[in-house]
């Protein structure tokens, strides 16, 4: 079995730190025992629709979006929504979540159009408005699992009716700092403003995304769980500091296995 990863634009989609969402997948499942292979793809690269089963794009400022978003749109864009349609698993951060919408309206210069992956648009309040800027905590939709992470964004980003929020920010602001719900879901698309990277401190997720992927090539797939103590006191930690505090974190194991080296 074999984990395969396309990762967009490593060296221009890439603040605070959201190359280690790729890290963390790829060590959670080697400690499974599952083969990893990770793919680069950057400016003019084409993606094959079949060769990888979880595309990641991370955050950048407008300058970075602007190179990257007609290179979306009309080299990988194809590739990637017929991937995307088929049941890969797609983790969009930030800048990489606004160019998964119908378009980005920055505070100058044109739209940026998206890629129209989501339901969802974004538009820059325009020079001199608050940025949307510290820690978040949200609150899944439905199951009411917990993410953490560090909003920094500009732009305020808009559900349309096919996309259903990741969850509700209970500190924070998340999408537009009106409505408080964060993040964007759709298949097994998912967009979200949360930096940190996200993944380590959010176990859940990366093993969501995981399960996607691996279920696309192989069939329903039950992952070996992980211990993820260590996640969850990170994540604990993290919660706290935002001020948010008791709440649960169901996954974490008293008495767990050891973890591979």
């Amino acid at each position: 079995m074999e984990l395969r990863i396309c990762h967009l634009y490593p060296d221009l989609l890439n603040l605070y730190g959201d190359r280690g969402n790729v890290t963390t997948l790829a060590r959670r499942a080697q400690w499974r025992g599952i083969a990893v292979r990770v793919i680069e793809a950057r400016l003019d690269d084409p993606v094959d629709p079949d060769a990888s089963d979880l595309f990641f794009i991370g955050g950048g400022e407008d300058r970075q979006q602007r190179l990257a978003a007609p290179d979306l749109c009309g080299v990988k864009g194809p590739a990637l929504r017929e991937a995307a349609q088929a049941g890969a698993a797609v983790l969009a951060v930030c800048g990489g979540y606004q160019l998964l919408g119908h378009y980005y309206r920055p505070a100058g210069g044109p739209d940026l159009i998206g890629l129209g992956l989501l339901d969802l648009h974004t538009v820059h309040p325009g020079p001199g408005s608050r940025r949307i800027i510290g820690n978040i905590v949200v609150k899944e939709t439905g199951a009411g699992r917990i993410l953490v992470g560090f909003e920094n964004h500009g732009g305020r980003t808009y559900l349309g009716p096919k996309a259903r929020p990741i969850g509700t920010a209970i500190v924070g602001s998340g999408n537009n700092g009106a409505d408080r719900k964060e993040g964007a879901v759709w298949k097994s698309v998912y967009g979200t403003y949360l930096h940190g990277p996200l993944l380590p401190k959010n176990p859940w997720l990366a093993d969501e995304l995981t399960a996607a992927a691996l279920r696309r090539r192989y069939g329903d797939i039950v992952l070996e769980p992980l211990p993820d103590l260590e996640e969850h006191r990170a994540a604990t930690a993290a919660a706290i500091r935002a001020g948010a505090r008791g709440l649960a974190w169901p996954g974490a194991r008293a008495q767990a296995p050891e973890r591979p080296a």
